[in-house]
This record gives structure tokens, C-alpha cells and sequence, in this order.
């Protein structure tokens, strides 16, 4: 697939601010966004945010419609990044499963404000960007499908809906950010235990 990025910002001419600026803006970007909505939210409210003003914003983004672009492709490409990685680290369906639900389970616990609002801001996004962000969901949808499909495929998962499990596996582990309490009794590395065996049970895994 050929895509175009969403741009990820200029810098200034004389260069007072930096790609640690560029963070701090897409930093306050979140947490306004996260309490107002995308649509609730200024481009004067995220500067005032970063402790910037508008002009120094408007240096790196041409628009709140760049910074939400930004934030929710750098969120989807270290997705990707992840899992593929979880991937290439496993070997047969069973691990390889086991392997990408802790990769996409742990990304969305470490960020849950930045996870909820790419969930629930998709409609702002325009196209083409729209469409060229939900390529990449697509892309990380189809690791879990080929997975499923490889485990059925050799007899190890016997789910009768395999596109549907693996869809199942992936709405359910992207939902631990709408629960989940850092201050609760379990751990990251808890959550995803459960829910890598939560995944073994939805495909139907053979003894």
C-alpha cells in the first residue's frame, strides 16, 4: 500500500522549537482533547496547554486538524510497529497469537487517554487522511486474521467463524483501555496474561 503521512510539522525558521516542542503540543493535544473532544477543542486551547502561543504552534501544524492527524498516525504506526514485531518473534499460530495479543494489549494500557480519544475521534479525521489511517487498521486487523486462519488452517483452532474470532480477539484487547485503573490490582503484564488466554478460548484452541 502507498500512503502519504500526515504531515509531521515544520520547524521554525529560527528554530526555537524543537521536536521536544513538537511532543509537548501533541502532549497537551491529548489531554484537552481527552476533556473536551476534538470538535470542543481550539488550537488556542492546546497552545495555551503547551505553555506556547498560537503563532508558535501554527510553526509545526497548519492546522487542530494536523495535530489530530499526527497523533493518531504516530499512535497506528507504533501499533504496527508492535505487533509485526511480536509477530516475526513467534513461531506457529498458538505463539504467534499469544505473542500479538500481548503486544496489542500492553500498547493500549501504557496510553489510554491517547487510545480512547484515536477511538472516538476517527470521524475528525478528512480524507484522504480518513481513509489512509483506516488502511493501517486494516493492516494490523489482517495480522490477527492470517494468525486465526493459519491455526484453523492446521487443525489447532477449531472456531467455526475464524474472520469473526479474530475480530472479536481484537475489539476485545483494545477495550482494556476503557477499564482498565492503574491503581487497580492487576499489572500490565497480568492483563494481558488473561487476555491472551481469553483469545486461546475465542479461537477455540485444540488440546
Amino acid at each position: 500500500m502507498t500512503a502519504v503521512s500526515p504531515r509531521r510539522g515544520r520547524r521554525p525558521a529560527d528554530g526555537t522549537l524543537g521536536p521536544p516542542g513538537i511532543d509537548a503540543i501533541l502532549e497537551a493535544s491529548v489531554a484537552v482533547m481527552s476533556e473536551h473532544g476534538y470538535h470542543g477543542t481550539s488550537v488556542r486551547d492546546i497552545a495555551e496547554r503547551a505553555g506556547l502561543s498560537p503563532a508558535a504552534l501554527y510553526h509545526h501544524f497548519a492546522s487542530k486538524h494536523d495535530v489530530l492527524a499526527t497523533l493518531m498516525d504516530r499512535g497506528i504506526e507504533e501499533l504496527l510497529r508492535r505487533t509485526r514485531a511480536a509477530r516475526e518473534a513467534a513461531e506457529g499460530p498458538v505463539a504467534t497469537l499469544l505473542s500479538i495479543v500481548d503486544a496489542h494489549v500492553r500498547f493500549h494500557l501504557e496510553d489510554q487517554r491517547a487510545v480512547l480519544l484515536g477511538v472516538s475521534e476517527l470521524r475528525g479525521l478528512e480524507e484522504p487522511v480518513r481513509s489512509q489511517h483506516i488502511a493501517k487498521r486494516q493492516q494490523q486487523q489482517r495480522i490477527f486474521d492470517d494468525t486465526v486462519t493459519d491455526g484453523v488452517r492446521r487443525e489447532l483452532f477449531h472456531t467455526k467463524h475464524p474472520a469473526e474470532a479474530a475480530r472479536a480477539v481484537v475489539v476485545m484487547c483494545t477495550g482494556v483501555a476503557g477499564w482498565y485503573h492503574p491503581g487497580g490490582p492487576l499489572t500490565h503484564e497480568q492483563v494481558a496474561g488473561r487476555y491472551q488466554d481469553l483469545a486461546l478460548d475465542l479461537v477455540g484452541l485444540r488440546g
